[in-house]
């Protein structure tokens, strides 16, 4: 009888490593410069006028505030080079700056100390970047409803807030709270993150018209590609969802005509936040409400705005490939649970993006397992496997605004599901992911404090485990040989 040894030589693991070539500019936006570190934003007062007949903004302004980090007599904000800084204020003086690419360097007229608060106007007006393929490719979506009514939203993540307005334009730094004041020409309705404080009646010299002009008060932190507006032909509904003694008011904007059709679709709101509750605490922006806002675009996480544009379908746009042959509305259910991954917790450089979306999607599979039973998540789980390519890393390059590969969905949940399995005690698990939810709320991370805490909790080695679905494009490579004794 014939014996055979099995020896394994080696598993390899392939590394592959962008070959993309970063500029100055990929270093300017992405890079935290002494320019940057000395500095922290603590509030917006953002104030633009939206001309929809020249797709323009017309004489706008960002009022940042901030508190000094360390001294400095400089200091970079940024504003896309194709808008055009009007003038820059501090203590009603005019500021010196230049401009390289997007990035803006300050001058002023003194030394500021560590410590001291103090705050910057910024005029500028200009054509906003139009957007070639919204969201992923973004910028404003200039659009007519069915009606013929504009129809206007702006969508930035990956490209940055600065695409549109001024700002501090890197993850690491959110202002405390901000206030949004939009215009544009009467009758239409104006929607922005947080609560609505006022709606008024202006005249423009500018734009020689009557405009409706909306204040909204945000009062958590939010990260800038979340801030948005959205102008339409709008009605507006509410519902709320009851937690325990709290109540928290459900919005929701429609276009006019589509207003019947969303109150039946939107009943999935409430099930849904039921869900995530469970999973991961109660929802994060609670006294700034929960809204879906009807855009010309498929969807974005836009804090307590969420746009919605999946056409009240099930699934993707109607197709229940996403949603693993499930007919629950799919952008619904993704976007919300980016209200915790991504808007709560916040990465500080977009390379570490797979955080926002990898537990945004494993979410998903949490949201299934509540609703549908536990065999189901699993059949949600193996479909989202359909989606993923190996081609490159799930993290990006750092310091050079770069994001990592499609993968950062997919895999990165099916990561989760593996830890999960990995742990094999559920008890654990959940309260692992709802810990993380609760000690990171409101924060700006890296991965290595996800993993750090991830590995103290299970008191587990995983660096192995993270590196090879995070760092590494292609499948372990498993070599083995047999000898005949």
């Amino acid at each position: 009888m014939r014996k055979y040894l099995l020896i394994i030589f080696s598993i390899f693991i392939v590394n592959f490593t962008f070959s993309q070539d970063f500029t100055k500019k990929d270093s300017l936006r992405g890079e935290l410069t002494n320019f940057r570190t000395c500095y922290d934003v603590t509030f917006y007062n953002l104030n633009v006028t939206i001309d929809d007949k020249e797709k323009f903004i017309e004489r706008s302004f960002n009022e940042i505030s901030f508190v000094v980090k360390s001294d400095f007599q400089t200091l970079q904000i940024d504003l896309a080079l194709n808008m055009e800084i009007l003038l820059i204020q501090f203590e009603d003086q005019e500021l010196d700056y230049t401009r390289e690419f997007d990035a803006v360097f300050i001058d002023f007229p003194r030394l500021l100390k560590a410590g001291e608060e103090s705050k910057i106007k910024v005029w500028y007006d200009g054509h906003p970047r139009k957007a070639v393929n919204a969201p992923w490719d973004g910028g404003f979506s200039w659009k007519k409803d069915k009606n013929n009514n504009p129809w206007i939203g702006v969508s930035c993540q990956g490209l940055g807030a600065s695409v549109w307005w001024p700002c501090k334009d890197h993850q690491s730094d959110e202002p405390d709270s901000m206030r949004i004041t939009v215009s544009a020409r009467k009758p239409l309705q104006i929607i922005c993150n947080g609560n609505l404080r006022s709606e008024t009646t202006i005249w423009s010299n500018y734009l020689q018209d009557s405009l409706n002009r909306s204040e909204w008060f945000v009062s958590y932190p939010i990260n800038n590609y979340n801030v948005t507006l959205n102008i339409g032909d709008y009605v507006h509904f509410q519902d709320q969802y009851i937690s325990g003694k709290d109540t928290l008011d459900l919005s929701y904007y429609v276009l006019s005509y589509n207003e019947e059709k969303a109150r039946e679709h939107f009943r999935q709101v409430k099930p849904m936040m039921g869900c995530f509750e469970r999973f991961l605490g109660k929802y994060p922006f609670w006294d700034d409400g929960y809204a879906l806002v009807e855009t010309p675009y498929l969807g974005m996480e836009h804090q307590s705005a969420i746009a919605y544009g999946n056409d009240y379908l099930p699934g993707y746009r109607g197709s229940l490939g996403y949603s693993g042959g499930l007919e629950f509305d799919y952008i619904i259910i993704h976007e919300t649970g980016h209200e915790w991954w991504g808007n709560s917790i916040t990465t500080n450089d977009i390379a570490d993006m797979w955080i926002h979306e990898g537990f945004c999607t494993y979410s998903e599979a949490l949201y299934v397992e509540c609703i549908y039973g536990y065999d189901q998540m699993l059949e949600y789980v193996n479909n989202q496997k359909r989606f993923i390519r190996n081609k490159n890393p799930i993290v990006g390059c750092y310091h050079v605004n770069h994001q990592g590969s499609g993968d950062m969905y997919q895999k990165a949940s099916v990561m989760l599901h593996t830890l999960r399995t990995l742990i094999n005690d559920d008890q654990l698990w959940f309260s692992i992911i709802r810990e993380i939810s609760d000690n990171f709320k409101y924060k700006t991370i890296n991965a290595s404090d996800i993993m750090t805490f991830i590995m103290q909790r299970t008191e587990k080695d995983l660096t192995v485990f993270f590196s090879q679905y995070l760092n590494n494009a292609k499948l372990p490579e498993f070599q083995y040989q047999l000898i005949k004794e």
